[in-house]
């Protein structure tokens, strides 16, 4: 997600409750930094936790800037069987597919412990359901190694990749 006052990331997710309703910003660190700053100027009963956080920004600037880093490492990560990267998915907020809640458990599990309220599943499932996510799962990872394969011009891999797929596409 980018920042809405430039074209950075936005690092910074503030929920202001103060007025008739919630209003989210989300901001880099730049700007989060003013904007706390701005509001710790002003008279009103957030002030103080607005103070406290821009006095903290600067002493945590070397925390920051390396969850800055280690961000932008997490971004490049990708999933081997669809190949989506983590900055795919937050920017557009969606997941390339099953697998990648695996691939990206790490990253996700705080996420959906803040949504849901928990990270272990209650509801149902059909009953054939997970032999056919996992029959799906493997043609696409075997589509992408050969597309990968055709590219590389190894046509033996390609073609015994070609006969798995056929097998399963039935």
């Amino acid at each position: 997600m980018k920042c809405q006052k430039c074209d950075r990331p936005a690092t910074f997710h503030i929920t202001e409750l103060t007025g008739p309703k919630p209003q989210e910003l989300h901001l880099c660190e730049e700007h989060a930094r003013h904007y706390l700053s701005e509001t710790s100027e002003q008279n009103d009963p957030v002030s103080g936790l607005a103070t406290a956080l821009a006095q903290n920004a600067t002493a945590q600037e070397f925390v920051l800037n390396k969850t800055s880093e280690e961000l932008k490492s997490l971004d490049q990560e990708t999933c081997p069987v669809c190949g989506i990267s983590f900055f795919d998915f937050r920017s557009r907020g969606r997941l390339g597919c099953p697998n990648d809640y695996a691939c990206f458990e790490r990253q996700l599990e705080p996420l959906i412990q803040n949504i849901h309220g928990d990270v272990q599943h209650v509801g149902k499932v059909p009953r054939r359901a997970g032999i056919q996510v996992d029959r799906r799962t493997l043609l696409i990872k075997l589509r992408r190694d050969l597309d990968e394969a055709v590219k590389e011009e190894d046509y033996e891999r390609a073609s015994t990749l070609r006969d798995k797929i056929k097998e399963l596409d039935v």
